[in-house]
């Protein structure tokens, strides 16, 4: 006979599923991350055994545990608001969650949410660009879908992506948000263990089927 609660497991779940070596696990994070932004597209897989609470992934998981601390407010989307997320991220970062989507220096979005635009969000300012959201965004798989081609910094010539998952109307979100550069959100792309980086200075079309 189980004596839990629904809060006491809760509560379990926001203390555990951490990194087991969180300073070797976080750089090896940050690296990845670090090498994904410089190369948007390339597909970087976190092998961390981390367990972040459900719907959110390993991979967008591992990116919070290394990205957010007390001075990094994040948003959650509501099924993530709604978990064991917004204390399983202040227990093992010791960042604090805000309802404001513009004041986060984060925003984590499960798969499925509609987006209609990233204006909603921080994106800088002329004299401060960086002082902007990174958004990151589960979907449902990174490769096997429509193919999109990538340029710009950091791609030699053309680079494709075939991501599942995006919001139907993606391709005028992110042109919007390009055309505010040097202002901008920029954008991850999670899938389980799996991410990419798209930086705002990444230029994105529709390939020719």
């Amino acid at each position: 006979m189980s004596l839990s609660t629904p809060s006491m497991t809760a509560g379990n779940e926001a203390l555990t599923g951490g990194f087991a070596d969180p300073v070797f696990d976080a750089q090896s994070v940050f690296k990845m991350m670090m090498d994904a932004m410089a190369r948007p597209g390339i597909v970087q897989t976190v092998t961390s055994d981390i367990a972040p609470p459900a719907p959110l992934g390993i991979a967008a998981g591992a990116i919070g545990l290394t990205l957010c601390d007390h001075d990094t407010p994040v948003w959650l989307s509501t099924g993530l608001a709604k978990s064991a997320m917004p204390a399983w991220l202040s227990f093992h970062t010791g960042t604090s969650v805000t309802p404001e989507r513009i004041e986060a220096r984060f925003a984590f979005v499960e798969a499925g949410m509609a987006l209609s635009s990233f204006n909603q969000f921080a994106v800088g300012t002329q004299e401060y660009p960086d002082r902007s959201t990174t958004l990151v965004l589960e979907i449902a798989a990174l490769e096997g879908g429509k193919e999109l081609a990538l340029s710009g910094p950091g791609i030699a010539g053309i680079r494709t992506i075939a991501p599942i998952g995006l919001p139907d109307t993606f391709l005028r979100i992110w042109n919007d948000n390009r055309a505010l550069f040097p202002r901008g959100v920029d954008l991850v792309l999670t899938a389980e263990r799996q991410f990419l980086c798209l930086p705002r200075t990444t230029k994105i079309i529709a390939t020719e089927m």
